[in-house]
């Protein structure tokens, strides 16, 4: 039997649909049962005792400031100092031409020889009109006379010898000495120059560098969180080791020396709604100088009961609060909301929102829905779960460690 052209397609055209409706069936029947519970990878929150540091960015400025200026007026004979070189206390480092406080010295000791050379014969004489006026000899006024001259020479006398004194002071003066050890920086008069007492302009400045101070302004919101975490006892001052205080360098290299935590200044800066930390900085090499900027971690103190779970594990809703999956006792999904204090390195610490023993999911959070059943497996384990994290969209803290 023969069979025609247009038949046989119609056969073999047939076949093929019935392939591909088979084809269907079997991938359907592949792709439409239920897919099981989803494969997520857990962390288990355990307390931990970490130290809470917050750093805060500061300027360091001089332990000591003298300003040196002239007590007295005249003419600069001599600068005995190397600008920019370490001075010691009591180092000459200006002379005043000396010669007219020389000679106010030597007119008041001439003074006051004068005055004394007159005291005896004056004493003597009163001493005589004494007598005699007790026999009726002289008059009263005659002694009164005497008498009233002995006491004129002995205050002339003590008179001269002040002014001797302030002379001698005067004198001492034109010898202009460092009054602490430190750094001194440029001059600001040269050989020839005039000056006077007390003048505004000091003549050069002396910085003492170690050690070296480290101001550090802290909000009073930071202020008044640590006051209420040390008041409710979730930290506590950790001891002795509560005021030493770690420096970063501007090019953010680690200082070697820890600085001590001094005082805390009692007044608010009204601009900056800020009060001001001391920090006292050892400087044995002269590394740190006045005025640079550095960022001090200061301890606020030791948390033993911290909660601490991957930043990956935390995301955030529509409202930007921050919330994480975990997996409860029935092996099922659930959602929390969560309060974070800071980021600690790459873990977030959780204030509240989850308890000791809770399985935070890590891995997985794509699939895992809440109120939905979760298989646990291995970290890092199967195609399922890796990469099923989603990015950490919190918004960066402010840094504490």
């Amino acid at each position: 039997m023969r069979v025609s052209k247009k038949t046989k397609g119609s056969i073999i055209g047939g076949i093929l649909i019935g392939f591909l409706i088979l084809a269907g069936c079997g991938q359907q029947k592949g792709t439409g049962g239920p897919s099981g519970p989803a494969e997520v990878a857990v962390v288990t929150v355990h307390p931990e005792k970490v130290t809470i540091t917050t750093e805060l960015s500061g300027r360091t400025s001089a332990y000591r400031v003298a300003e040196i200026r002239p007590q007295v007026s005249g003419l600069i004979q001599k600068r005995l100092f190397v600008e920019g070189s370490d001075v010691k206390a009591g180092q000459a480092l200006y002379q005043i031409d000396p010669a007219p406080f020389q000679a106010a010295l030597d007119n008041a000791k001439a003074g006051l020889s004068r005055a004394e050379a007159n005291l005896t014969a004056i004493r003597s004489k009163a001493e005589r009109m004494r007598e005699l006026a007790a026999d009726k000899a002289v008059s009263q006024q005659d002694y009164d006379d005497a008498a009233a001259a002995l006491k004129q020479t002995e205050a002339d006398i003590q008179y001269w010898k002040a002014t001797v004194e302030t002379a001698r002071i005067n004198l001492g003066y034109t010898r202009i000495p460092a009054p602490i050890t430190g750094r001194i920086g440029k001059s600001n008069v040269t050989e020839g120059a005039l000056v006077t007492a007390h003048q505004p302009l000091a003549l050069a400045t002396i910085q003492q560098l170690d050690p070296i101070y480290v101001d550090v302004p802290q909000s009073t919101t930071e202020m008044l969180r640590l006051q209420r975490s040390l008041a409710d006892g979730r930290l506590n001052h950790g001891g002795k080791k509560q005021n030493r205080v770690r420096l970063i360098l501007e090019d953010s290299t680690p200082y070697s020396l820890e600085g001590t935590f001094q005082f805390r200044d009692i007044t608010v800066d009204q601009t900056t709604g800020s009060v001001m930390l001391r920090v006292v900085i050892p400087n044995p090499k002269g590394l740190l100088l006045p005025g640079m900027f550095v960022r001090a971690v200061v301890q606020e103190g030791i948390n033993t009961q911290a909660i601490l779970i991957p930043q990956q594990a935390v995301t955030r809703d529509p409202k930007g609060n921050p919330q994480t999956l975990i997996v409860d006792a029935e092996e099922k999904v659930q959602l929390r909301s969560l309060t974070l204090e800071r980021a600690m390195g790459d873990r977030w610490l959780v204030s509240s929102g989850l308890a000791p023993g809770d399985r935070v999911i890590i891995e997985g959070i794509q699939k895992a829905k809440p109120g939905a059943p979760a298989k646990i497996v291995p970290l890092g384990s199967g195609s399922e779960i890796k990469g099923g994290g989603r990015d950490n969209t919190a918004p960066p803290a402010a840094k504490s460690n």
